[in-house]
Protein backbone atom coordinates (compact mmCIF):
# COMPACT_ATOMS: atom_id res chain seq x y z
CA UNK A 1 0.00 0.00 0.00
CA UNK A 2 1.06 3.58 -0.71
CA UNK A 3 0.27 6.12 2.01
CA UNK A 4 0.33 9.76 0.89
CA UNK A 5 0.53 12.08 3.90
CA UNK A 6 -1.45 15.25 3.26
CA UNK A 7 -1.11 18.31 5.52
CA UNK A 8 -3.64 21.15 5.64
CA UNK A 9 -1.33 23.16 3.40
CA UNK A 10 -1.11 20.24 0.96
CA UNK A 11 -4.90 19.97 0.96
CA UNK A 12 -5.12 23.54 -0.33
CA UNK A 13 -2.62 22.68 -3.09
CA UNK A 14 -4.32 19.60 -4.55
CA UNK A 15 -4.79 20.14 -8.30
CA UNK A 16 -6.42 18.32 -11.21
CA UNK A 17 -4.36 18.01 -14.39
CA UNK A 18 -5.84 20.11 -17.18
CA UNK A 19 -5.53 17.41 -19.85
CA UNK A 20 -4.01 13.97 -20.52
CA UNK A 21 -0.25 13.78 -20.06
CA UNK A 22 1.20 12.67 -23.40
CA UNK A 23 4.34 11.16 -21.84
CA UNK A 24 2.51 9.18 -19.16
CA UNK A 25 0.01 7.93 -21.75
CA UNK A 26 2.84 6.89 -24.06
CA UNK A 27 4.78 4.93 -21.44
CA UNK A 28 1.71 3.37 -19.80
CA UNK A 29 0.29 2.39 -23.19
CA UNK A 30 3.46 0.38 -23.77
CA UNK A 31 2.53 -1.66 -20.68
CA UNK A 32 -0.96 -2.22 -22.09
CA UNK A 33 0.48 -3.24 -25.45
CA UNK A 34 2.35 -6.15 -23.85
CA UNK A 35 -0.39 -7.58 -21.64
CA UNK A 36 -3.47 -9.45 -22.81
CA UNK A 37 -5.96 -8.25 -20.23
CA UNK A 38 -8.88 -5.87 -20.74
CA UNK A 39 -9.29 -7.00 -24.34
CA UNK A 40 -12.73 -5.36 -24.57
CA UNK A 41 -11.19 -1.95 -23.95
CA UNK A 42 -7.74 -2.35 -25.51
CA UNK A 43 -8.02 -5.30 -27.94
CA UNK A 44 -8.73 -3.30 -31.10
CA UNK A 45 -6.12 -0.71 -30.17
CA UNK A 46 -3.48 -3.41 -29.58
CA UNK A 47 -3.98 -5.09 -32.94
CA UNK A 48 -3.96 -1.79 -34.84
CA UNK A 49 -0.94 -0.39 -33.00
CA UNK A 50 1.15 -3.54 -33.36
CA UNK A 51 0.56 -3.46 -37.10
CA UNK A 52 2.11 0.04 -37.28
CA UNK A 53 5.18 -0.66 -35.15
CA UNK A 54 8.59 -1.73 -36.42
CA UNK A 55 11.62 -1.82 -34.12
CA UNK A 56 10.41 0.66 -31.49
CA UNK A 57 9.10 -2.03 -29.12
CA UNK A 58 12.51 -3.69 -28.69
CA UNK A 59 14.19 -0.40 -27.80
CA UNK A 60 11.46 0.67 -25.40
CA UNK A 61 11.33 -2.73 -23.71
CA UNK A 62 14.92 -2.11 -22.63
CA UNK A 63 13.90 0.88 -20.49
CA UNK A 64 10.25 0.03 -19.69
CA UNK A 65 10.06 -3.39 -18.00
CA UNK A 66 6.73 -5.27 -18.12
CA UNK A 67 6.50 -5.02 -14.32
CA UNK A 68 8.03 -2.95 -11.57
CA UNK A 69 9.94 0.29 -11.69
CA UNK A 70 10.62 2.23 -14.88
CA UNK A 71 12.78 5.37 -14.83
CA UNK A 72 11.10 8.57 -13.64
CA UNK A 73 12.90 10.61 -16.29
CA UNK A 74 10.68 9.02 -18.98
CA UNK A 75 7.71 11.04 -17.72
CA UNK A 76 8.96 14.57 -16.90
CA UNK A 77 6.68 16.96 -15.03
CA UNK A 78 6.44 20.74 -15.03
CA UNK A 79 5.20 20.75 -11.45
CA UNK A 80 1.95 22.59 -12.24
CA UNK A 81 -1.46 21.43 -13.41
CA UNK A 82 -0.53 21.79 -17.10
CA UNK A 83 1.29 18.67 -18.35
CA UNK A 84 4.08 18.92 -20.86
CA UNK A 85 3.00 18.60 -24.46
CA UNK A 86 4.65 15.70 -26.24
CA UNK A 87 7.28 17.78 -28.06
CA UNK A 88 8.19 19.78 -24.95
CA UNK A 89 8.27 16.57 -22.90
CA UNK A 90 10.70 15.03 -25.36
CA UNK A 91 12.99 18.03 -24.97
CA UNK A 92 12.78 17.78 -21.17
CA UNK A 93 13.62 14.07 -21.39
CA UNK A 94 16.58 14.77 -23.67
CA UNK A 95 17.86 17.39 -21.18
CA UNK A 96 17.80 15.00 -18.19
CA UNK A 97 21.18 15.22 -16.38
CA UNK A 98 23.41 12.23 -17.10
CA UNK A 99 23.90 11.40 -13.40
CA UNK A 100 20.12 11.15 -12.90
CA UNK A 101 19.75 8.92 -15.97
CA UNK A 102 22.53 6.68 -14.62
CA UNK A 103 21.02 6.43 -11.13
CA UNK A 104 17.49 5.64 -12.35
CA UNK A 105 18.68 3.03 -14.85
CA UNK A 106 20.67 1.37 -12.08
CA UNK A 107 17.47 1.21 -10.00
CA UNK A 108 15.65 -0.36 -12.91
CA UNK A 109 18.43 -2.90 -13.48
CA UNK A 110 18.42 -3.86 -9.80
CA UNK A 111 14.68 -4.45 -9.98
CA UNK A 112 15.09 -6.72 -12.99
CA UNK A 113 17.76 -8.74 -11.18
CA UNK A 114 15.36 -9.25 -8.24
CA UNK A 115 12.55 -10.33 -10.59
CA UNK A 116 14.83 -12.88 -12.28
CA UNK A 117 15.92 -14.21 -8.89
CA UNK A 118 12.28 -14.67 -7.87
CA UNK A 119 11.37 -16.47 -11.12
CA UNK A 120 11.38 -20.30 -11.01
CA UNK A 121 14.47 -21.90 -12.57
CA UNK A 122 14.17 -22.29 -16.34
CA UNK A 123 11.24 -19.88 -16.64
CA UNK A 124 12.22 -17.31 -19.26
CA UNK A 125 9.43 -16.56 -21.66
CA UNK A 126 9.65 -14.99 -25.11
CA UNK A 127 8.93 -11.54 -23.71
CA UNK A 128 12.01 -11.66 -21.50
CA UNK A 129 14.16 -12.84 -24.41
CA UNK A 130 12.71 -10.22 -26.77
CA UNK A 131 13.97 -7.43 -24.51
CA UNK A 132 17.56 -8.66 -24.79
CA UNK A 133 17.88 -7.17 -28.29
CA UNK A 134 17.65 -3.69 -26.83
CA UNK A 135 19.78 -4.39 -23.76
CA UNK A 136 22.64 -2.29 -25.14
CA UNK A 137 20.55 0.89 -24.92
CA UNK A 138 20.46 1.20 -21.08
CA UNK A 139 24.20 0.51 -20.88
CA UNK A 140 24.90 3.18 -23.49
CA UNK A 141 22.61 5.66 -21.71
CA UNK A 142 24.37 4.96 -18.41
CA UNK A 143 27.73 5.65 -20.05
CA UNK A 144 26.53 9.17 -20.89
CA UNK A 145 27.21 8.94 -24.61
CA UNK A 146 25.58 11.51 -26.88
CA UNK A 147 23.85 9.16 -29.32
CA UNK A 148 21.68 6.93 -27.08
CA UNK A 149 19.39 9.71 -25.71
CA UNK A 150 18.59 10.67 -29.30
CA UNK A 151 17.82 7.00 -30.09
CA UNK A 152 15.50 6.76 -27.11
CA UNK A 153 13.69 10.00 -28.02
CA UNK A 154 13.33 8.82 -31.63
CA UNK A 155 11.90 5.48 -30.48
CA UNK A 156 9.43 7.16 -28.13
CA UNK A 157 8.39 9.62 -30.83
CA UNK A 158 7.86 6.87 -33.39
CA UNK A 159 5.96 4.72 -30.90
CA UNK A 160 3.77 7.68 -29.87
CA UNK A 161 2.87 8.37 -33.51
CA UNK A 162 1.88 4.73 -34.04
CA UNK A 163 0.12 3.86 -30.77
CA UNK A 164 -1.07 7.06 -29.08
CA UNK A 165 -1.50 9.97 -31.49
CA UNK A 166 -4.19 8.31 -33.70
CA UNK A 167 -6.32 7.71 -30.60
CA UNK A 168 -5.74 11.04 -28.88
CA UNK A 169 -9.35 12.28 -29.26
CA UNK A 170 -10.61 9.16 -27.45
CA UNK A 171 -7.94 9.51 -24.75
CA UNK A 172 -8.80 13.18 -24.29
CA UNK A 173 -12.55 12.46 -24.10
CA UNK A 174 -12.06 9.83 -21.40
CA UNK A 175 -9.86 12.13 -19.33
CA UNK A 176 -12.28 15.05 -19.80
CA UNK A 177 -15.16 12.83 -18.63
CA UNK A 178 -13.17 11.95 -15.50
CA UNK A 179 -12.34 15.61 -14.92
CA UNK A 180 -16.04 16.45 -15.12
CA UNK A 181 -16.81 13.86 -12.43
CA UNK A 182 -13.99 15.11 -10.20
CA UNK A 183 -15.07 18.72 -10.76
CA UNK A 184 -18.55 17.86 -9.51
CA UNK A 185 -17.08 16.20 -6.44
CA UNK A 186 -14.95 19.29 -5.76
CA UNK A 187 -17.94 21.63 -6.10
CA UNK A 188 -20.09 19.41 -3.88
CA UNK A 189 -17.58 18.67 -1.12
CA UNK A 190 -14.41 20.71 -1.55
CA UNK A 191 -11.01 19.05 -1.67
CA UNK A 192 -12.09 16.48 0.92
CA UNK A 193 -14.98 15.54 -1.34
CA UNK A 194 -12.69 15.35 -4.36
CA UNK A 195 -10.24 12.99 -2.63
CA UNK A 196 -13.08 10.87 -1.23
CA UNK A 197 -14.61 10.49 -4.71
CA UNK A 198 -11.47 9.16 -6.43
CA UNK A 199 -11.60 5.60 -7.86
CA UNK A 200 -12.05 2.77 -5.32
CA UNK A 201 -8.38 1.79 -5.31
CA UNK A 202 -7.75 5.20 -3.68
CA UNK A 203 -9.20 5.89 -0.20
CA UNK A 204 -9.19 9.22 1.64
CA UNK A 205 -8.72 8.67 5.38
CA UNK A 206 -7.67 12.15 6.43
CA UNK A 207 -4.90 13.10 6.69
CA UNK A 208 -3.69 10.08 4.67
CA UNK A 209 -4.59 9.13 1.10
CA UNK A 210 -4.31 5.33 0.91
CA UNK A 211 -3.58 3.87 -2.51
CA UNK A 212 -3.45 0.24 -3.66
CA UNK A 213 0.18 -0.22 -4.64
CA UNK A 214 2.52 -3.14 -5.36
CA UNK A 215 4.95 -2.21 -2.54
CA UNK A 216 4.58 -0.72 0.94
CA UNK A 217 5.57 2.94 0.85
CA UNK A 218 4.98 6.35 2.47
CA UNK A 219 5.05 9.61 0.52
CA UNK A 220 5.15 12.89 2.46
CA UNK A 221 4.00 15.88 0.41
CA UNK A 222 5.64 18.42 2.76
CA UNK A 223 3.57 21.38 1.57
CA UNK A 224 4.09 20.73 -2.16
CA UNK A 225 0.50 19.66 -2.78
CA UNK A 226 -0.52 16.87 -5.14
CA UNK A 227 -1.32 16.75 -8.84
CA UNK A 228 -4.10 14.30 -9.73
CA UNK A 229 -3.49 12.99 -13.25
CA UNK A 230 -6.25 10.80 -14.75
CA UNK A 231 -4.88 8.40 -17.36
CA UNK A 232 -6.53 6.41 -20.12
CA UNK A 233 -3.81 3.73 -20.27
CA UNK A 234 -3.20 3.40 -16.52
CA UNK A 235 -4.78 0.13 -15.36
CA UNK A 236 -5.30 -1.53 -11.99
CA UNK A 237 -3.14 0.41 -9.56
CA UNK A 238 -2.14 4.10 -9.69
CA UNK A 239 1.45 5.22 -10.30
CA UNK A 240 3.70 7.76 -8.60
CA UNK A 241 7.32 8.78 -9.06
CA UNK A 242 9.88 6.63 -7.25
CA UNK A 243 11.96 9.70 -6.38
CA UNK A 244 10.19 11.51 -3.50
CA UNK A 245 11.96 14.78 -4.33
CA UNK A 246 10.13 15.10 -7.67
CA UNK A 247 6.85 17.06 -7.89
CA UNK A 248 4.17 14.78 -6.35
CA UNK A 249 1.92 13.32 -9.06
CA UNK A 250 -0.69 10.59 -8.62
CA UNK A 251 -1.55 8.96 -11.96
CA UNK A 252 -4.77 6.96 -11.69
CA UNK A 253 -6.95 5.02 -14.16
CA UNK A 254 -10.08 6.54 -15.64
CA UNK A 255 -13.23 4.42 -15.78
CA UNK A 256 -13.85 2.66 -19.08
CA UNK A 257 -17.29 1.82 -20.48
CA UNK A 258 -18.20 -1.79 -21.10
CA UNK A 259 -18.19 -1.31 -24.88
CA UNK A 260 -14.97 -1.15 -26.92
CA UNK A 261 -13.56 2.35 -26.52
CA UNK A 262 -12.13 2.66 -30.03
CA UNK A 263 -15.07 1.13 -31.87
CA UNK A 264 -16.51 3.05 -34.81
CA UNK A 265 -20.08 4.36 -34.46
CA UNK A 266 -22.62 1.64 -35.18
CA UNK A 267 -25.99 1.74 -36.94
CA UNK A 268 -27.48 3.69 -34.03
CA UNK A 269 -26.25 6.91 -35.64
CA UNK A 270 -29.23 6.80 -38.01
CA UNK A 271 -31.57 7.02 -35.02
CA UNK A 272 -30.29 10.50 -34.18
CA UNK A 273 -32.60 12.30 -36.62
CA UNK A 274 -34.92 14.69 -34.84
CA UNK A 275 -34.93 18.08 -33.10
CA UNK A 276 -35.41 16.69 -29.61
CA UNK A 277 -32.33 14.48 -29.69
CA UNK A 278 -30.27 17.29 -31.21
CA UNK A 279 -31.42 19.51 -28.34
CA UNK A 280 -30.45 16.81 -25.84
CA UNK A 281 -27.00 16.46 -27.38
CA UNK A 282 -26.50 20.22 -27.33
CA UNK A 283 -27.75 20.43 -23.72
CA UNK A 284 -25.08 18.04 -22.46
CA UNK A 285 -22.42 20.69 -23.19
CA UNK A 286 -19.53 20.39 -20.74
CA UNK A 287 -21.33 17.75 -18.68
CA UNK A 288 -24.56 17.24 -16.78
CA UNK A 289 -26.53 14.68 -14.81
CA UNK A 290 -29.69 13.10 -16.22
CA UNK A 291 -31.88 15.40 -14.09
CA UNK A 292 -30.00 18.46 -15.31
CA UNK A 293 -30.26 17.20 -18.87
CA UNK A 294 -34.03 16.85 -18.56
CA UNK A 295 -34.33 20.43 -17.27
CA UNK A 296 -32.02 21.90 -19.93
CA UNK A 297 -33.70 20.10 -22.83
CA UNK A 298 -37.24 20.54 -21.50
CA UNK A 299 -38.04 16.82 -21.51
CA UNK A 300 -39.08 14.32 -18.85
CA UNK A 301 -36.51 12.47 -16.77
CA UNK A 302 -37.36 9.18 -18.48
CA UNK A 303 -37.05 10.77 -21.91
CA UNK A 304 -33.69 12.34 -21.05
CA UNK A 305 -32.42 8.97 -19.85
CA UNK A 306 -33.59 7.25 -23.03
CA UNK A 307 -32.07 9.90 -25.31
CA UNK A 308 -28.77 9.76 -23.41
CA UNK A 309 -28.72 5.98 -23.80
CA UNK A 310 -29.14 6.23 -27.59
CA UNK A 311 -26.47 8.93 -27.80
CA UNK A 312 -24.11 6.77 -25.74
CA UNK A 313 -24.71 3.75 -28.01
CA UNK A 314 -23.93 5.96 -31.00
CA UNK A 315 -20.57 6.93 -29.53
CA UNK A 316 -21.55 10.57 -28.99
CA UNK A 317 -21.71 10.61 -25.20
CA UNK A 318 -19.72 9.14 -22.32
CA UNK A 319 -21.56 8.33 -19.09
CA UNK A 320 -19.78 7.90 -15.74
CA UNK A 321 -21.27 7.32 -12.30
CA UNK A 322 -21.05 10.23 -9.85
CA UNK A 323 -22.31 9.22 -6.41
CA UNK A 324 -25.97 8.26 -6.71
CA UNK A 325 -26.33 9.87 -10.15
CA UNK A 326 -24.56 9.65 -13.52
CA UNK A 327 -22.71 12.35 -15.42
CA UNK A 328 -22.92 12.64 -19.21
CA UNK A 329 -20.17 14.30 -21.29
CA UNK A 330 -19.62 14.63 -25.03
CA UNK A 331 -17.13 12.46 -26.92
CA UNK A 332 -15.01 14.01 -29.73
CA UNK A 333 -17.55 12.63 -32.22
CA UNK A 334 -20.43 14.26 -30.32
CA UNK A 335 -18.63 17.60 -30.23
CA UNK A 336 -17.78 17.28 -33.93
CA UNK A 337 -21.42 16.57 -34.82
CA UNK A 338 -22.57 19.69 -32.97
CA UNK A 339 -20.01 21.79 -34.85
CA UNK A 340 -21.19 20.49 -38.21
CA UNK A 341 -18.23 18.19 -38.72
CA UNK A 342 -15.36 20.56 -37.88
CA UNK A 343 -12.90 18.51 -35.80
CA UNK A 344 -10.92 19.72 -32.83
CA UNK A 345 -7.33 20.54 -33.70
CA UNK A 346 -5.04 18.02 -32.04
CA UNK A 347 -3.39 19.67 -29.02
CA UNK A 348 0.36 20.01 -28.89
CA UNK A 349 0.18 17.36 -26.16
CA UNK A 350 -0.73 14.74 -28.74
Amino acid sequence: MLRIHVSRLDLSRVRMATRPDALWETVLSFHRLRDRRASTVFGKWRSESRARLSGEAQLLAAVVPPRGYFPDFLTPSQGGAEPFGFAAGMEALRDTPADRVHAELELMAAGRVRQRADRPVGQCGPRARAGAAGAALPAALMDGRAGPPARLVAALRSYHRAAVEPYWPHIRASVEADRAVRGRALLDGGTDGLLAALPPMIRWRAPVLEVDYPVDRDLHLDGRGLLLQPSFFCRGTPVVYRDPSLPPVLVYPVAHPGAPVFAEPGPWLGRLVGHTRSAVLSSIGTGCTTSELARRAGVSLASASQHASVLREAGLVLTLRHGSSVLHTLTPLGSCLLRGGAPHALPEGA
